[in-house]
């Protein structure tokens, strides 16, 4: 649910000479266990798949867990696929994942780390979990989302955490492993979580769960119909995304907010992100998420949605939700993973 950033030289600047060392010792206690703990020794690599170019070793901490390796495996192999679905390639060329028995039942969170290797994500699953309860899973691919995308200064970090939870179901439905359906209803049940509240003082200054997750999801849902409605349907957040991608702004790199929404707004070739972040970084925006849906022909069906094909947007969904003006009412082709079995000496983290 969270990723650690490379670097906290902006919130030190704010600190005087004492402060900032008091701050970094009590960073170094709370970073300690996890940095010393994600090393992988050999025989604790249990396996690894190989998406492309890119390679994720997979380490179980302890036993216990109800699922087998197989499946374990599997729930991993579908969460970088619809992340390489999304993306085009997987974000970062080696990530090592923990797997972290807890008590309990379902994935219960994790965190993803960067590195100059490229990445870390310690993630807990409960115990009592059945394979039914990993494909229904969505933690993984939210954390492996994170992984394509730079570190921004601590007050932007509702963008990460947007991002990832955006992205997260569009890539899982390009991949085959949700529903458009399933999909669109929890956006439209979840998404106005997102809309500021009475004292709301923009993204980057009101820092409460709502607005820091779901309120950057709201900023990536206007910024994507936006970019479909300016390019005749031609391009997407998606192609934004690809391309700071492209431009190297994964989570191994620390830039700029300006940076990054002047480069998806280059690759779109529309002003849409940075004027939108304008309105949205230090003053309240609400959303008129009605006319949204209208737009783009989604209504609420009981537990599912309607899709209305003559909505002036129809396309634009249809777009968002499969990826690309000419896609198909069908899952992407997904990009092929392969299990390596156990590697004898992964990289370490």
């Amino acid at each position: 649910m969270m990723r650690l950033r490379r670097s906290f030289a902006s919130r030190m600047a704010r600190l005087g000479a004492a402060a900032a060392l008091l701050a970094l010792l009590a960073l170094a206690v709370l970073l300690f266990r996890p940095l010393c703990a994600c090393g992988a020794r050999a025989d604790q690599v249990t396996s690894t798949i190989q998406v492309g170019g890119s390679r994720i070793d997979i380490v179980e901490e302890g036993s216990g867990l109800s699922v087998s390796h197989e499946e374990l495996l599997s729930w991993v192999r579908m969460a970088s696929e619809s992340v390489a679905t999304y993306y085009h390639r997987y974000p970062v060329p080696h990530v090592l994942v923990r797997v972290i028995p807890s008590e309990g039942r379902g994935v219960r969170g994790g965190r993803t780390f960067g590195n100059d290797q490229g990445g870390l994500i310690r993630i807990h699953v409960g115990r009592d979990t059945s394979m039914a309860g990993l494909q229904k899973d969505w933690m993984l691919t939210h954390e492996m989302v994170h992984l394509a995308f730079p570190s921004v200064a601590e007050e932007h970090h509702w963008i990460e955490e947007g991002i990832a939870v955006y992205v997260e179901p569009i890539a899982r439905v390009q991949a085959g492993y949700m529903s458009p359906e399933e999909m669109w209803f929890e956006v439209v049940r979840d998404i106005p979580q997102g809309q500021p509240e009475p004292g709301d003082e923009g993204l980057d200054h009101t820092h409460t769960w709502g607005r820091t997750y779901w309120g950057g999801a709201l900023f990536c849902l206007v910024a994507d119909v936006e970019i479909h409605r300016q390019t005749q349907n031609k391009k997407g957040l998606a192609d934004a995304l690809r391309a700071i991608l492209d431009a190297g702004g994964n989570i191994t790199e620390d830039w700029d907010l300006e940076k990054v929404l002047a480069t998806g707004d280059r690759a779109t070739r529309v002003s849409v992100l940075v004027p939108l972040y304008n309105k949205m970084k230090d003053r309240p925006y609400t959303v008129d998420l009605a006319a949204i849906w209208k737009e783009l022909g989604i209504e609420p069906n009981g537990n599912s949605v309607r899709f209305i094909d003559s909505a002036p947007l129809a396309a634009a969904r249809t777009s968002i939700t499969f990826g690309g003006p000419n896609a198909s009412l069908k899952p992407a082709s997904r990009p092929a993973s392969v299990v390596l079995g156990r590697t004898a000496s992964p990289a370490q983290h």
